[in-house]
């Protein structure tokens, strides 16, 4: 028998780990109580994760594809109330870097593909970096981390053939019920917008906002554009794919070397600390939104892109963006799936540009800095000959503190794997039924007909029929319209 014959994937029989131990949940990771944290023993989902983040060398797995330049975020408005972080304080400006991306696409792929678009941010504060990572959607397919790798995947290649798969997609969404919400934003007039500068942006996760008195708020981000919202349709699209594979990343660059400096506004969501423990709706599920009728957008400020990159690979490629960089006035939140991507992030950069990749000019912040961090890979800023470790009897100083975070939460429990507890309005299906019904038009919802049933293509059963009934479940005519026109065309 040779060594490769004690180790063989088979895809039968029940989920393993690494080791060949039995997995406990592919499904849902190991939080305290169903609303709690995840905890660090979540071996499973950490080595999940860990993987997944080494699955591609060298680009990015998610978000491959994408281009970005430099501006300035200007506070406007005295939001003091609710944060003390410095950047958010009225008068204050801070350089900053966007990304924007596709999510499914590789490198080489088209900028005009149907998908989500990622809309990343990094501030140069003067108390650190701060990201914010999020999309031109205000919400995502999945709420726990666990589902993430099999989403991506999903929406990558047969492993067979290395192409891209209707069935396969439709097999994940179908399963997943909770990805209505964001599926119908991508099947809709939003999932193609014309460029860049023409789309929202959104931090999609719920964060929590720290004022100087240590009262806390929970708050979702709205990056609206100034340039007004413009979408292709489907056949401008396609046509834009074969002309210019790279549409996006050349309007940009062209607009901002025309003195055409693209803006967004930027507005919160402000929600009381104590309101989330209560609200009708789970304030932290990545899946839903918070109506503006509860809780209306509060104006910050602007943000402004002024400064193209020099050089592509060094400013942009090479930006490192994570969740997990937070500063003063500025928390996480019991959100499952922020709190995967808060470790995810920035391991998947210490795989693809190195442990040391907050070295790298474009990710280093405009403050001093004393991290215990040290050596490793293309290690280039050193402490010279001070104690690397704490305590120390040396003059460098360590991090000592006790007690509650002024940006944390309280969770109990037992360690369970969940999802998040119910609360009345909780659902899969009656917001995206809404976006259907009462923001889409007419002509709106009968492009949606059309771009769903084109995408069933080479949909096989059972998930053809789980896909009928998953419209219809968002919205009873539209699902009837796409069984219609799809049977009609099988005829």
């Amino acid at each position: 028998m040779s060594d490769n014959d004690h180790y063989k994937i088979t895809p039968t029989g029940h989920s393993t780990t690494g080791s060949g131990a039995p997995a406990q949940s592919d499904r849902n990771s190991l939080t305290i109580g169903a609303d709690g944290p995840i905890v660090l023993q979540d071996v499973h989902f950490l080595e999940q994760m860990a993987h997944f983040n080494r699955e591609k060398v060298p680009e990015r797995q998610p978000h491959a594809k994408g281009a970005g330049a430099f501006g300035t975020f200007e506070t406007t408005e005295d939001v003091s109330r609710y944060t003390k972080a410095s950047l958010f304080q009225k008068g204050a400006s801070t350089d900053m870097l966007a990304r924007f991306s596709t999510v499914a696409g590789e490198m080489g792929s088209p900028d005009t593909w149907r998908d989500v678009r990622g809309f990343s941010l990094k501030f140069y504060t003067d108390e650190g970096n701060y990201d914010l990572v999020g999309n031109n959607t205000p919400i995502f397919f999945v709420r726990d981390p666990m589902k993430f790798p099999h989403f991506i995947r999903s929406q990558k290649r047969l492993p067979d053939s290395g192409l891209r798969d209707n069935h396969m997609q439709w097999d994940f969404w179908t399963n997943n019920p909770e990805s209505a919400h964001q599926v119908t934003y991508l099947m809709g007039v939003r999932g193609l917008p014309r460029t860049w500068r023409h789309m929202n942006g959104y931090g999609s996760h719920t964060y929590m906002w720290v004022n100087a008195d240590g009262e806390r708020f929970w708050v979702k981000y709205h990056f609206h554009t100034e340039q007004g919202m413009e979408f292709f349709t489907n056949e401008e699209a396609a046509a834009m794919s074969g002309a210019d594979a790279d549409f996006h990343r050349r309007d940009l660059f062209d607009a901002i070397g025309r003195g055409e400096h693209p803006s967004w506004i930027m507005s919160v969501q402000v929600m009381p600390y104590e309101e989330g423990k209560t609200y009708r709706l789970n304030p932290f599920d990545l899946t839903k939104t918070w109506p503006h009728a509860d809780y209306p957008l509060i104006r910050v400020g602007k943000m402004t892109l002024n400064r193209n990159p020099e050089n592509f690979f060094a400013q942009i490629e090479q930006a490192a963006f994570s969740p997990g960089n937070t500063v003063p006035g500025i928390g996480l939140s019991p959100d499952k799936m922020l709190q995967g991507r808060a470790f995810a992030y920035a391991d998947a950069q210490r795989n693809r540009i190195g442990v040391n990749f907050h070295q790298l000019p474009v990710n280093q912040p405009k403050v001093p800095v004393n991290t215990y961090m040290f050596d490793g890979q293309m290690a280039y800023h050193h402490t010279g000959n001070a104690p690397v470790y704490v305590p120390n009897s040396g003059d460098r100083p360590w991090a000592d503190e006790e007690g509650p975070m002024d940006d944390g939460w309280e969770a109990d429990g037992e360690m369970v794997r969940s999802a998040y507890n119910l609360r009345p309005d909780d659902d899969d299906f009656s917001q995206p039924g809404t976006l259907v019904r009462d923001v889409f038009d007419d002509e709106e919802r009968a492009k949606l007909v059309d771009q769903v049933a084109a995408s069933l293509s080479g949909v096989r059963e059972p998930v053809l029929g789980r896909a009928f009934e998953y419209w219809k479940n968002i919205d009873g005519d539209v699902g009837a319209r796409i069984e219609d026109k799809v049977r009609s065309a099988d005829m």
